[in-house]
C-alpha cells in the first residue's frame, strides 16, 4: 500500500508495453529538438550566441515541472488514475507546442514579419513560447509515464527491470525515428502543404517532421489510456487529523540534509558531466552545418544550401549515435563487472567523452584546410572529413549508453538508507543534471563569441569537464556495496 494506493498484482506484459510505447513519441519529438531546432531559431534571425539561452527552458522545466508534477500525480484523486490525466495533458500540450514551432514561421509572417528582413521577431516569440511549452510538456509527460509503468508493476522487481527494458526500446525506436525523419531531405513533399511563401523547404521539413510526431505521440498516447485502466487514488489521513505525507520542499530538504559523501560525490561527477555533454547536445548539427560543411544559416543561398546539408548529416550522426547507444545498454553490466565495477566504467566512458570532444577541433581544422586548399567553398567536403565527424557521434553513443543509466543506479543505492526511495533519490539527483545545463546555455553564446564564434570553445570546455569527471570517478567515487542493474531504463530522458 503506497500512500492511500493499494498495489494490485503485477499488470500483464502487454499492458506494460503499450504504456512503454509512449516513449517513442517523446523520443521523437526531443531527437527533432536536438537535431533540427537550434538550426532553425537561426534562421529566424536569432543570433547564434542568444540561441543557448532558449535552450534554457529545458533544465528550467526539469528543474521545476517534473519533481512538482511527480508529487502531484502521487496524490492525484481523479477517477481515472493518478497518473491517465498528467499523460493525457502532456500530451495535448506537446501537440500544441509543436505546430507552435513549426508553424511560427507562417504565424510571424501574417502577423506582420517581412520576408526581406534576416530577423523576424513574431516569428521568434511565437517559436519561443512553444519551445517552453514544448519542455514544459515533456517533463508533464514523461514522469507520470514512469510512474505508471512502477505502478503497474506492483512492486516485483523482475517486472519493474521488464518495463525498464521496454520504456528504453521505445526510447531508441523515438530517437532513431526522429533522427531518421531530420535527416531526409524531401519529407515535406509527403506534407505538401507545409512548403508556404514564409516557410522554405528546410523549415517545411521541419514542419513534417512535427506532423508525424503529433500523430504517433496522439497514437500511442489514446491507446495507452484507453486499453490500461488505473484505480482511483485515495489520501489517507493520520489519526491526529493531519495529512500522511510531508510537503514536498520539506521532504527534499530532509533528503539534502540526510545526503551521505558517496552521493555528494556522485552529485558532482554527474555534474561535470553533464557540462561535457550538454555543449555537444545542444550544437551537434549546428557544427557539422557550419564548421565541417562551411555553410551558414542566412545570408547567400549556396550557404544556406550547405548548411541544411550539413544539418541533415548531423541528423543522420544522431541517428547512428541512438544505435550505439542501444546495442551498448546491453552490454554494460558484463563490462562493469569485466573492469572492476561501474565506478571504473564510467571514468573510462568519460575519457571517451573526452577525446571525442577534443577530437572535433582537428577534424575542424581539417574541413577548414580543405576548403581553403583543395576544393570550391560551396562544395560539400570529402568523405574522410565527413566520415570522421560521423564517427564521432557514432563512438559518442557509448558514454551516452553509461550516462543514461549508472547514474541513476547509483543514487538508488547510495539513498537507500536514508529511506527516501528511487523517486526521491532521482529528483535529488535531477538537481545535478539541469543546474549544469542551465549554466552551459548561459556560458557557451558568450564564450563562442569570446573567442570568434562557433561551437569550438563549448566543445573544449566539455573536454575539460568530462576529463576532471573521469579522475573524480576513478579517485573519489566509492563502489556501490552490491551489484547494480545498469538498464538505461532507470535513466530519464533529456
Amino acid at each position: 500500500m503506497e500512500n492511500g494506493y493499494i498495489n494490485p498484482a503485477p499488470s500483464p506484459l502487454r499492458k506494460i508495453i503499450t504504456v512503454a510505447s509512449i516513449a517513442a513519441g517523446i523520443q521523437f519529438g526531443w531527437a527533432l529538438q536536438l537535431s533540427l531546432l537550434t538550426p532553425y531559431v537561426q534562421t529566424l534571425g536569432v543570433p547564434h550566441a542568444w540561441a543557448a539561452f532558449i535552450w534554457l527552458c529545458g533544465p528550467i522545466s526539469g528543474l521545476l515541472v517534473q519533481p512538482i508534477v511527480g508529487y502531484n500525480s502521487d496524490r492525484c484523486t481523479s477517477r481515472f488514475g493518478r497518473r491517465r490525466p498528467f499523460i493525457v495533458i502532456g500530451a495535448l500540450s506537446v501537440s500544441i507546442a509543436v505546430f507552435l514551432i513549426g508553424f511560427a514561421k507562417d504565424i510571424g509572417h501574417h502577423a506582420g514579419d517581412s520576408l526581406k528582413k534576416t530577423t523576424k521577431p513574431r516569428a521568434v516569440a511565437i517559436f519561443v513560447v512553444g519551445f517552453w511549452i514544448l519542455d514544459v510538456a515533456n517533463n508533464m509527460l514523461q514522469g507520470p509515464c514512469r510512474a505508471l509503468l512502477a505502478d503497474l508493476s506492483a512492486n516485483d522487481h523482475k517486472k519493474m527491470r521488464t518495463a525498464n527494458g521496454w520504456f528504453s526500446f521505445f526510447m531508441a525506436v523515438g530517437n532513431v525515428l526522429g533522427y531518421a525523419a531530420g535527416s531526409y531531405s524531401h519529407l515535406y513533399k509527403i506534407f505538401p502543404f507545409t512548403k508556404t511563401t514564409a516557410c522554405d523547404m528546410y523549415c517545411a521539413n521541419l514542419k513534417s517532421c512535427f506532423t508525424i510526431d503529433i500523430m504517433i505521440l496522439l497514437l500511442v498516447t489514446v491507446t495507452a489510456v484507453t486499453t490500461v485502466k488505473e484505480d482511483p487514488f485515495t489520501k489517507q489521513i493520520q489519526d491526529d487529523g493531519s495529512k500522511e505525507s510531508t510537503p514536498f520542499i520539506g521532504e527534499m530538504i530532509a533528503a539534502f540534509k540526510s545526503l551521505k559523501k558517496p552521493m555528494w560525490i556522485l552529485l558532482l561527477v554527474t555534474c561535470l558531466n553533464w557540462i561535457a555533454w550538454f555543449p555537444f547536445l545542444l550544437f551537434d548539427t549546428d557544427w557539422m552545418g557550419k564548421e565541417i560543411y562551411g555553410g551558414e544559416a542566412k545570408g547567400d543561398a549556396h550557404k544556406i544550401k550547405l548548411y541544411g546539408d550539413g544539418v541533415r548529416a548531423g541528423a543522420l550522426g544522431l541517428m547512428i549515435n541512438s544505435i550505439v547507444l542501444g546495442l551498448t545498454s546491453l552490454g554494460l553490466e558484463p563490462a562493469g563487472r569485466l573492469i572492476g565495477g561501474v565506478k571504473n566504467l564510467w571514468a573510462i566512458v568519460n575519457f571517451i567523452l573526452c577525446a571525442c570532444l577534443a577530437s572535433t577541433v582537428l577534424i575542424t581544422k581539417m574541413a577548414e584546410a580543405w576548403r581553403q586548399h583543395h576544393g570550391s567553398p560551396l562544395t560539400h567536403p570529402p568523405l574522410n572529413i565527413t566520415g570522421s565527424a560521423l564517427a564521432v557521434f557514432g563512438v559518442l553513443g557509448i558514454p551516452l549508453a553509461v550516462t543514461y543509466s549508472i547514474p541513476f543506479a547509483l543514487a538508488s543505492i547510495y539513498c537507500s538508507s536514508t529511506g527516501g526511495g528511487q523517486g526521491l533519490s532521482l529528483g535529488v539527483l535531477n538537481l545535478s543534471i539541469v543546474i549544469p545545463q542551465m549554466f552551459v546555455s548561459v556560458i557557451s553564446g558568450p564564450l563562442d563569441d569570446a573567442f570568434g564564434g562557433g561551437n569550438l570553445p563549448a566543445f573544449v570546455l566539455g573536454s575539460i569537464a568530462a576529463a576532471v569527471s573521469a579522475l573524480l570517478a576513478i579517485l573519489a567515487l566509492p563502489n556501490p556495496p552490491k551489484q547494480v542493474s545498469l538498464s538505461p531504463g532507470m535513466g530519464g530522458g533529456h
